[in-house]
């Protein structure tokens, strides 16, 4: 991958129709797959990067998928979703309700809906959760994301938390000051359930796009981070 990417020199729709072929003669780039295991890891993990393709592809199609939000949970997850996309004309929400922390003992399940989801999507770019992600549902998503979409440019995004399993990313998506305090603003509004948490606040969010934006040269200071395992070059 060339240094020139990484380092956010190229605008993201020039780099991702680079590197999202999906062996088509012309690249190109027309739906997104974003899997989250609970009802905040999309948005935390990867809102700023979705916010960022809304902007430059206007006929983006998305697919948002919740594995795991009940009550007001549910509730939050989908009101966000729509605020996220609220810009987005093809756009399909899917809220499941499997048991939060008992996916690697309910894995048959998950893994039957994975096969579903694959025979029903076939996304340019799907967003996913971090393969060693010490959270055992986010390692869960992952693993199966990449066991059931094998001609897929997968990017797999982080999440700070207690268990310190930040790492080295690869790849990196420039945010400037608007999209990245959406994202924020976004997380802060709807997801007050979360706010009895220590971690869950700006200074957090901010703290981590900030640490991304410098090891990333990025020129407004702020990146959203992922871990690319294969991409398919031209």
């Amino acid at each position: 991958m060339p240094t020139t990417s990484l380092r956010g020199r190229l605008p993201i729709y020039l780099l991702m129709q680079t590197l999202i072929c999906n062996h088509q003669e012309q690249p190109s780039f027309r739906s997104i797959l974003c899997l989250g295991a609970h009802s905040d890891d999309i948005e935390i993990g990867c809102g700023g990067t979705i916010l960022k393709l809304i902007e430059q592809f206007q006929d983006i199609e998305v697919n948002w998928v919740v594995f795991s939000a009940t009550g007001h949970r549910q509730e939050e997850a989908l009101a966000s979703a729509n605020s996220f996309l609220k810009h987005v004309k093809k756009k399909n929400i899917i809220i499941q309700e499997y048991r939060e922390r008992f996916f690697p003992y309910i894995g048959i399940e998950i893994k039957e809906f994975f096969d579903r989801l694959s025979k029903e999507f076939s996304p340019d770019l799907i967003l996913t959760h971090y393969r060693n992600d010490l959270h055992q549902d986010h390692r869960l998503i992952s693993e199966l994301t990449l066991n059931g979409f094998r001609n897929h440019m997968i990017l797999e995004y982080e999440i700070p938390k207690y268990d310190g399993d930040l790492g080295n990313p690869n790849f990196f998506v420039h945010l400037d000051e608007p999209i990245y305090q959406q994202k924020i603003l976004y997380l802060m509004q709807h997801f007050q359930t979360q706010f009895n948490k220590q971690w869950f606040d700006e200074e957090t969010f901010s703290a981590i796009l900030r640490l991304r934006g410098i090891e990333s040269n990025a020129p407004h200071k702020y990146a959203e981070a992922f871990y690319c395992r294969k991409a398919v070059l031209l």
